[in-house]
């Protein structure tokens, strides 16, 4: 049986992440006893890390990585790099806020055979109209930059093959802010066989965003310098497939 790595990053999640782990355990032991739900909740300044031990006890396919970077996106990248290093076939990766439906995993499974990725797109989202607009304006960008179109770029829920993700994890520094937006991108410019699919996305029901619209406008204007530089790169590998 696939070996598939759940990943979520975590911060200050104390009011979500013991329903969050009890709702996607039976998921990730349903893939065998070499899966595995990794969460990083390095940074946070809450109880999480201290629940996050307690269900480890209870659930033993729980790992916890807590000496990350603390913010998100290089959170997903220690991730990513984690599972595949101990030999993940497969990656999962959504977020620990209970936003995502774990029952929306199998639909993405079903697919596992014939895509090298399987990606959400967020059709309808609960959490606010100006997220939306972010992620339009997102999928603008990466039109614009590197010519490739997508529906949703950012969707954390997300089933890639580890050995594709492997062929260009090392191409982020390790504090980058915005890897899958990248990893999105690096599968379509490349001609990786991928596909989306609906999932739904809830609202959060407890605990704060550490992501606020202001700090997204923040990282959008430093993104763009990162997006040329991965361009010039991308050029220099040849046209896309």
């Amino acid at each position: 049986m696939s070996s598939v790595y759940f990943v979520m990053p975590a911060y200050n999640e104390e009011a979500n992440i013991e329903e969050v782990v009890k709702s996607w355990y039976p998921v990730v032991k349903a893939r065998g006893a070499s899966s595995r739900l990794v969460i990083a909740d390095s940074g946070s300044k809450d109880n999480t890390h201290k629940i996050l031990l307690e269900l480890k006890k209870k659930y033993p396919q729980i790992e916890i990585l807590s000496k990350t970077i603390q913010y998100h996106g290089p959170k997903v990248i220690a991730l990513y790099k984690y599972a595949i290093k101990n030999g993940a076939d497969w990656i999962f990766q959504t977020d620990s806020d209970g936003q995502t439906n774990p029952a929306e995993f199998d639909g993405f499974w079903k697919l596992h055979e014939k895509y090298d990725g399987i990606f959400g797109n967020r059709t309808e989202r609960g959490d606010g109209k100006s997220r939306a607009l972010v992620e339009k304006t997102v999928c603008k960008l990466v039109r614009f930059y590197f010519g490739v179109k997508v529906p949703d770029a950012n969707a954390p829920f997300r089933l890639m093959k580890a050995s594709v993700v492997a062929k260009y994890i090392d191409r982020f520094e390790e504090d980058y802010d915005l890897p899958n937006i990248m990893i999105t991108t690096f599968f379509k410019y490349y001609g990786e066989k991928m596909t989306f699919r609906k999932i739904t996305f809830k609202p959060r029901e407890a605990g704060k965003n550490s992501i606020n619209i202001r700090k997204i406008v923040k990282i959008g204007w430093g993104a763009q310098k990162n997006f040329r530089k991965f361009k010039k790169s991308m050029k220099k590998d040849g046209k896309k497939k």
